[in-house]
């Protein structure tokens, strides 16, 4: 006698044992006849253990057995079969979950390792897996929560009764094929047993690479963000400048000016310098007022020869702005053209020889009378702080000085005098002490005084309020009244 479970994972053939439960066995058959187990989750999968299902409301509360249809609700659960006695110690066996009265419903579970002996004698096993020992492992591997429910559904799709050696009882209606899941079935909060979870499946290596690398490209341009590099993890180079590299170093940015202006208008032509030594770094940015003209420059001047040099050519990749503290000949290229730079930016950069980029007259007397008002401010602040030193340090020498002469005039007058001067002293701190007493005493008073004033305040306003509304209140009930017996009236 056996009965075939297909569920989500695949399929387990589970013999049983009808001489030895033939009660437990009776109900499990026509439970699978009846297609009751058809969509029941396993709700509790513990790994190494068992996994338990057999409830069709997914909670591991509900259930019932066959006997009910049969008999009414008194015969919702029956008596455990405890002889003869069957121990937990196959791989695979199969038990009727005891409801903790001795009683059995519909539920049962199996066991997911060998020699679970905790189980002996509480529940009753009526059967043992034959095949399927592999969904058994599958089942064992789950992922699942605190609460050893599975995150993602396992269902017993449907139920082939192979064998049955009992007679159907009268009363039994079954169904001539598998009903279809409701809506309520398979909502159970969870991911589905048919949603695909592993994203990567189906894909290529080629794809499964590229997605990895712009995973980590990502990543990347978060830690720049985050150490200041970049403004911005999301903000793309423009795509009207290249980079050139691999120059010569007497290559200059006017030779590459009207090297690459064969090919457009280009708004900027730096190469790139040692702040120092002022040498080239035989790199340089070339931005281009159409994106079109810095493709056809890409594109034909790759490994040209230029001052016997071959160049390499590419898109910029840089998004970063020059550091305040170096001082290039020339900048990195801003995406944005109208982006105007600050004043003192301007001034500490060198001029670029090119039309487009020299300075006026008039920007350079005006930044001119800027640094000069700067160094006056500076030389004024410097004076100031001079006087402040030495009226400070004259103000400590004159103190010091009293307090020698003080002492040395105590001195020769002699101990009587300075105990008599210790006396005075010590009574005008104790009246300062008083003083600063009874102020601290005054302030007090006058806090509290205060405090009660604004809550007697508090008081009548919140009174008369209440008595005006009251007064209008008395007023709207009259008025009222007198409209209703003139109505009245009238009619």
């Amino acid at each position: 006698m056996a009965v075939l479970l297909e569920t989500t994972l695949g399929d387990i053939v589970i013999d049983l044992y009808p001489k030895e439960r033939p009660r437990c066995c009776l109900n499990f058959l026509k439970l699978c006849k009846l297609k009751y187990y058809n969509f029941c989750l396993f709700h509790s999968v513990q790994r190494n253990f068992i996994a338990q299902t057999g409830d069709p409301s997914g909670s591991g509360n509900g259930g019932e057995s066959v006997f009910r249809q049969l008999y009414g609700d008194q015969a919702r659960y029956f008596e455990m079969e405890s002889t003869p006695r069957i121990k937990h110690k196959k791989l695979g066996a199969v038990s009727m979950v005891n409801n903790g009265a001795n009683m059995h419903g519909s539920q049962f579970f199996i066991t997911l390792s060998e020699n679970v002996d905790s189980l002996d004698g509480m529940h009753t096993v009526f059967g043992e897996v034959s095949e399927g020992f592999d969904i058994i492992t599958k089942l064992s591997e789950s992922f699942t929560d605190k609460e050893n429910r599975p995150y993602q559904d396992i269902r017993i799709n449907h139920t082939v009764v192979l064998d049955d050696p009992f007679d159907d009882p009268d009363g039994l209606t079954f169904p001539d094929r598998s009903p279809e899941p409701t809506k309520e079935q398979l909502d159970s909060g969870r991911i589905a047993a048919d949603e695909e979870v592993d994203k990567d499946k189906g894909k290529t290596e080629e794809e499964l690479k590229e997605e990895l690398e712009s995973k980590e490209s990502k990543a990347n341009a978060h830690i720049l963000e985050m150490v200041g590099d970049i403004p911005d993890a999301d903000i793309k180079p423009p795509e009207n400048v290249l980079f050139v590299c691999k120059l010569n170093p007497v290559t200059t940015s006017d030779d590459l000016q009207i090297i690459f202006s064969r090919f457009g208008q280009i708004n900027s032509c730096e190469v790139i310098k040692d702040m120092k030594t002022e040498e080239s770094l035989q790199y340089a940015f070339i931005e281009f007022e159409r994106v079109e003209d810095c493709e056809q420059a890409y594109f034909k001047m790759d490994n040209v020869l230029i001052d016997d040099r071959r160049i390499h050519v590419d898109f910029s990749q840089s998004v970063a702005k020059l550091n305040q503290k170096q001082k290039f000949v020339g900048s990195f290229p801003s995406s944005s053209k109208d982006k105007p730079k600050p004043r003192h930016e301007e001034d500490r950069q060198p001029k670029i020889s090119l039309r487009k980029h020299e300075l006026s007259e008039s920007d350079s007397s005006s930044s001119s009378d800027d640094d000069k008002r700067l160094k006056r401010r500076h030389k004024k602040d410097r004076k100031d702080k001079h006087k402040k030193k030495t009226k400070n340090e004259n103000r400590d020498s004159k103190k010091e000085r009293r307090r020698s002469r003080i002492r040395s005039m105590d001195y020769e007058r002699g101990p009587r005098h300075r105990s008599r001067e210790k006396d005075h002293v010590k009574s005008r701190r104790d009246r300062s002490r008083d003083r600063e007493t009874k102020r601290d005493r005054s302030r007090s008073r006058d806090r509290n005084s205060k405090r009660d004033r604004s809550r007697s305040h508090d008081r009548k306003t919140k009174r008369d309020r209440s008595r005006s509304r009251d007064r209008k209140t008395k007023r709207d009930r009259s008025r009222s009244r007198d409209r209703h017996i003139r109505y009245r009236d009238r009619r």
